[in-house]
Formats: structure tokens, C-alpha cells, sequence
């Protein structure tokens, strides 16, 4: 039996090499439409069959398996990896230089032409010896693209406002998920760790809310700052039924809202424009919107709750408030009790009760109230139940190329059995993997197989290397380099990860004993004073200098 490392993640929520990805999300656009009548005539599928290249029997065949599948872009995946008619694939290579390509030069103020755009392509092509895709290839790769995404990049932000909503306001949403605004914010609250409840920071709060109910449907709280991962987190928090997280934190309350929303409105921040967030979205059929620059209306929904929320936190110990001047000479350090843990129990608790109130919003009704109307307009939405696979399908995106030890990334070997075949097959120059690593734990990662279009969960190759963080990874190499080393080895690295782990070790364990011997002469002194009667100094005696002798001092 396969350890559990080298096991493939379930078929379904995998993510597509892009040549199977761009034809899937070719089917998908068309046949997608189709599977959602109650009855195709020929008509309809001989339009689709031409718009694919295929036969009418196909496309049936096609909106059956869209039908019965889970309605992933990846239902209508090829089953094969040969050539075919309507296939329209390229190589790796070929197309990592066509979608750079319309990336840096399409998609700019330029406005460069599809036609100069091709040559372009053409000749970047014959000058690495790379086949030249079709002039078809490259329009077909365009047209895939988000028109209003394609107009601001290429016009500006004013150009594509009229496409977005009529009048300069957010579009009506007219049934639960049907749009959902996520944002990220710095909890004016200093936590404490969970084992010598020592102040460690503010933490951060990603949190996403249901725009037709109000409802918050998402929520995760980190000590990381804002990332793609704490996006993903957060969409798979929102996705998955929630009861098992509930009884998680030994929490008896009830959080229904759960499902996968049709679109994700976001602002601009850099973690919401990632390449592994937005495939992760296309993958399963989420539409992902940008809030327009200059128009803050569009994002005040979240922001309002952002804000209630605050004014909650406000109120427990530790709070950090909104500003210097509202904190005065509170000492949020010292009154700091909340764990990690604790806190997020707290906010599940809150938002509990938040969902039961009713707000000063247009609604005029309790958050939980308005999502049972939308329950019972609608029905209930779609729910993922591998809440693992939906979340690797989110991680940060990296490419790197098979070697016959398996794959060395940033310094970091890793190799599982699995890969065997693999590097049995590998061709000459190097065909680039789609890999995904998850920052927090980066002792292993999963490998996309081009063959079964399944990831594959690589370890570590020397297993006896412990987990470690992304953060501590990147430290390890700055201060290596900070000591002249040139070349950077794995050996050293963990060598020095090891040595800045003490060091931290050192540094709590020496806190903690100062902590603990300040506390203790703090309250000797103040027992010592309150026990002893105050007698006049007598101005024959030195003055007595400390209340404490130096002999107990040396004792703790």
C-alpha cells in the first residue's frame, strides 16, 4: 500500500496542465449552456459542434458527462493525452511564450495588434526552435480572455466602467452566493501564545460575506500576513459544511451559511492577482471581480462589517482600538489573555450572535433570516466536501523541470516513488511541471502528472529534514548569503534553520525566566511593604536601598 504522502488528490478537484486547461475551459464556456436545458436539440449542438471542431454525438456526449460530473471546469477534461481534432494544444514551452507574450505585450496601454502580436510570438518561437503555433491558436488564446479585463488593461479603468454596472453603481444581487466580497484586516487585539501566554501580536482576520444576505459565510484568522493562502483558506472555510469545525472549537452554536458562490469580489491588493487564485477559481466555475479603481461604494459592504467587527473587539483585553489616541495609556501588552485559539472561538461566537441581529443596512431584517429566504428561493447552494483538495487547488503556484532525482525547489530536494515513471519518460529539455507548495508547510509539495492530470503529494527526498515554513526558508538563505556563502546547499540550509530555531528557543525560554523574576521581586516588594510598618529613617544610618535583600535576589 502507498504511504500516505504519494497518494493522488481525489479526480475532480485537480488542476489542468494549461494546453487540457484552456481546451476545458473551451467545452465548459459552450457546453456548459447546453447542460443547463432541459431539452438540446440539433440545432443548438451542431452550433457547438462547429464552434469545437466536433461531432454532434460528441457534443451529447459531452453535455451528459457535464451533467453527471461535479460541475468543475475539469468534467470536460480530454480523457486522453493524444492529438485530435478540436484539440488545439501546444507544446509547454509554446505556450508559456504565447501567454507571456499576450500578457506583457497585449495587455498593455500599447494596444498592440493581434496581427504584430503574432509575429512576436512567431519569432520568439524561431529563435528558441520551438514550432510556431497557428495565427488561429493565438486569436483562439485572446478571445478566452475577460473582455472587461482585456478593455481596462488595454484602455483604462474609465473604459470599462459602463461594462461593469449601469450608473456607477454595484449590480443587483438577487440570490444568496450569487456574489461574495472578501477583504483582509490587522484585529486591534495583542494575542498571547497558547503556552507561557506571552504577548506574540496582532493577528490577522480574512473574512468573507454573502452581499444578497449579509451573512458572513467565511472567516479565518492567522498570525500570517495577507496572502493567496489565506484566501484559499478562506474560500475553503466558505465552501465546506461547517459543523465539523464547530465541533472542533467545542463550540454549540449554529453556522449554516456554507456553499460555493458564483463570484468573489475583491479590491486590487497583489494576493487577490495571483496566477494560483485565479485559475483556482476558474477550476471551479467562480467568477473572480476586481473592485473598479476610485469607486470605494463597491467594497462597502465588507468594510462596514470589517468595521462593526472592530468595534467589538474593542471591548476584550488586550485590545490594541483603532488609533494611539482612543488607546491612551492603556497597556494592551499587559492586559493581553486571548490565545489564537481562544479568539477565534470568540469571533465564531460573535458572528453567531451578529447573524441574529438585525443591522442599520438596506435589509431591514436579520442577516440568518434573509439567507432562509434565499434557501428557499434558490434552494441550497452546491458544497465541497474535500475541503484538502479544494484548498491545493488554491496554493501558490511554481514550475519547475524533472531531474532523475525527482524536483529540486529553491535549494530543496523531493522525490516519492511515484515519480518513477515519470523520470523514466522525461524527455530532453525539460518539459516544466505545475507544482503547488503550501507556505506554511513546505516539507512536501504536489506535482501535477501530465498523464493522469491527478497531483501527486511529493515529501521531502531526506525525510529526517523537518517541516518548516516558507518564512524561515528565506531568512535561512539571507543570512547564508550574509555570510559570503556563494552557493547555498540544502545541508546549510537546514543547518541554519536548525541555529535560528535555537536561537528563538534561547531567546523565549530567557524571556519567559525574566518575566517570571520580575513578577516574583515585584510582588516580594509590594508584600514586603505592605507587611513591614513604616518607621522614620534614622540620619545616623546609610539609607536602606532596597527593600529586598541581595540575598534573596540571587536566589531566583
Amino acid at each position: 500500500m502507498e504511504p500516505e504522502s504519494t497518494k493522488f488528490t481525489e479526480q475532480g478537484v485537480l488542476t489542468l496542465s494549461q494546453e487540457h486547461w484552456e481546451l476545458a475551459r473551451e467545452r465548459a464556456s459552450i457546453i456548459g449552456r447546453l447542460a443547463a436545458l432541459e431539452i438540446v436539440g440539433h440545432q443548438s449542438a451542431d452550433e457547438a459542434a462547429q464552434k469545437l471542431g466536433i461531432s454532434r454525438r460528441q457534443v451529447y456526449v459531452l453535455i451528459q458527462r457535464f451533467r453527471q460530473g461535479t460541475g468543475l471546469v475539469t468534467d470536460l477534461a480530454p480523457t486522453h493525452t493524444s492529438g485530435g481534432k478540436g484539440k488545439k494544444r501546444l507544446v509547454e514551452a509554446v505556450e508559456n511564450i504565447v501567454c507571456e507574450l499576450i500578457r506583457k505585450k497585449f495587455m498593455t496601454r500599447q494596444k498592440l495588434t493581434v496581427a504584430k502580436l503574432y509575429r512576436r510570438i512567431k519569432q520568439e518561437c524561431k529563435t528558441r526552435g520551438l514550432p510556431v503555433p497557428a495565427r488561429n491558436t493565438v486569436a483562439l488564446r485572446i478571445k478566452w480572455l475577460n473582455p472587461v479585463q482585456v478593455k481596462q488593461a488595454r484602455e483604462g479603468a474609465d473604459a470599462v466602467r459602463s461594462l461593469l454596472s449601469a450608473g456607477g453603481t454595484p449590480p443587483e444581487i438577487t440570490a444568496i452566493l450569487e456574489e461574495v466580497q472578501i477583504d483582509h484586516t490587522v484585529i486591534d487585539l495583542i494575542v498571547v501564545d497558547e503556552r507561557d501566554r506571552q504577548p506574540i501580536g496582532r493577528p490577522y482576520l480574512t473574512i468573507a460575506i454573502d452581499v444578497f444576505s449579509d451573512c458572513i459565510v467565511g472567516m479565518v484568522v492567522t498570525l500570517e500576513p495577507p496572502s493567496t493562502v489565506s484566501v484559499g483558506l478562506c474560500l475553503a472555510h466558505m465552501v465546506c459544511d461547517k459543523r465539523p469545525w464547530l465541533e472542533q472549537l467545542q463550540l454549540e452554536v449554529d453556522w449554516p451559511m456554507s456553499g460555493k458562490p458564483g463570484s468573489v469580489y475583491v479590491d486590487n491588493a497583489p494576493e487577490f492577482k495571483s496566477e494560483a487564485l485565479q485559475r483556482g477559481c476558474e477550476q471551479h466555475g467562480i467568477l473572480l471581480s476586481y473592485r473598479p479603481l476610485g469607486q470605494p461604494h463597491y467594497g462597502g459592504i465588507i468594510e462596514r462589517l470589517i468595521g462593526t467587527m472592530m468595534g467589538d473587539i474593542h471591548e476584550l483585553p488586550g485590545t490594541t482600538f483603532s488609533n494611539p489616541q482612543a488607546r491612551g495609556d492603556y497597556d494592551s501588552e499587559k492586559k493581553a489573555a486571548l490565545t489564537l485559539h481562544e479568539l477565534e472561538r470568540w469571533l465564531t461566537i460573535a458572528v453567531a450572535y451578529y447573524h441574529g441581529e438585525t443591522h442599520y443596512n438596506d435589509l431591514q431584517e436579520p442577516p440568518a433570516k434573509r439567507w432562509s429566504k434565499g434557501l428557499t428561493l434558490n434552494g441550497p447552494p452546491p458544497v465541497v466536501t474535500n475541503a484538502k483538495a479544494f484548498l491545493i487547488d488554491f496554493l501558490p503556484i511554481i514550475r519547475r523541470s524533472l531531474t532523475r532525482t525527482g524536483f529540486r525547489v529553491d535549494y530543496i530536494d523531493y522525490f516519492a516513488n511515484t515519480l518513477k515513471p515519470l523520470i523514466a519518460r522525461r524527455k530532453k529539455g525539460g518539459t516544466m511541471f505545475l507544482i503547488r507548495r503550501d507556505p506554511r508547510d513546505i516539507s512536501r509539495i504536489w506535482v501535477l502528472d501530465p498523464d493522469s492530470q491527478k497531483y501527486l503529494e511529493i515529501p521531502y527526498r531526506s525525510l529526517e529534514n523537518p517541516a518548516i515554513t516558507l518564512w524561515e526558508h528565506r531568512q535561512a538563505i539571507k543570512r547564508l548569503r550574509a555570510e559570503g556563502r556563494d552557493q547555498v546547499d540544502e545541508v546549510s540550509l537546514f543547518r541554519m534553520i536548525d541555529q535560528m530555531r535555537d536561537i528563538v528557543h534561547d531567546a523565549q525560554k530567557a524571556t519567559k525566566r525574566t518575566r517570571r523574576n520580575n513578577e516574583r521581586l515585584k510582588h516580594l516588594t509590594h508584600s514586603t511593604k505592605k507587611s513591614k510598618p513604616q518607621i522614620p529613617p534614622d540620619p545616623d544610618q546609610s539609607e536602606i536601598k532596597s527593600a529586598v535583600p541581595f540575598s534573596d535576589i540571587e536566589e531566583w
